[in-house]
């Protein structure tokens, strides 16, 4: 069953905040809520909550670690001798999903941070759920969503238009992803639509989809 909205939807194009490539980082120093970091011969002195130009931020800080985060990822850095720290971000990354006995494209992920079950739909043209799903999210669909209306296998329902934080599928993580919350309690599965898709390369090939994220 294929569910698509009958608006069209608007995509970022560019994802503000994610990290340019780094070729090096070096904890030099630690302090009570700071930290000054060396990233590619620039040094940087950074509190808790700020981000760099680079696009690192710092979510924890004390005389003995910080907590750094890249492109999403929280990662632990103590403070040794100056530590060097290398980091490179890939050229692409893929997933790879196989087809179940009924034909269909099923995977785990997670939207906002929590667990979920995909259906992959391309035919979609939204990323969709149910009112029961949104609510167990904790989707605020009715406050910060915009009415609107989606065509579904069994006519046209009421919807709202939302926007999710992240979502993620192994290794693969788009933000600020448009999608719809759908009246009642279909579609069953939440859909992974275009609007998570159309920013990946897909391919099917003998019962595999293959996912690819480039940068």
């Amino acid at each position: 069953m294929r569910y698509g909205s009958t608006i069209t939807l608007l995509l970022a194009t560019l994802i503000p905040g994610l990290a340019a490539a780094i070729d090096q980082i070096e904890v030099q120093a630690l302090f009570a809520g700071k930290a000054v970091i060396m990233i590619d011969g620039t040094r940087r002195t950074l509190a808790v909550g700020d981000t760099s130009p680079e696009g690192i931020r710092v979510v924890a800080a004390d005389s003995k670690v910080a907590v750094l985060e890249i492109d999403g990822e929280q990662k632990t850095y103590p403070l040794g001798n100056s530590i060097t720290m290398s980091y490179q971000k890939p050229k692409s990354v893929k997933e790879q999903i196989f087809v179940n006995s009924h034909g269909m494209y099923k995977t785990h992920g997670s939207i906002n941070g929590q667990s979920v079950r995909f259906l992959v739909d391309t035919g979609a043209s939204s990323v969709a759920m149910s009112e029961v799903a949104a609510k167990r999210l904790g989707i605020a669909y009715r406050l910060d969503g915009r009415p609107t209306r989606a065509s579904t296998a069994s006519g046209v329902a009421k919807a709202w238009q939302v926007k999710l934080k992240t979502i993620t599928v192994g290794s693969l993580k788009q933000r600020q992803i448009d999608a719809l919350v759908i009246e009642g309690n279909h579609p069953g599965e939440i859909l992974l639509g275009m609007t998570f898709l159309e920013g990946l390369k897909v391919e099917k090939e003998a019962g595999v989809m293959t996912l690819e994220q480039k940068y």
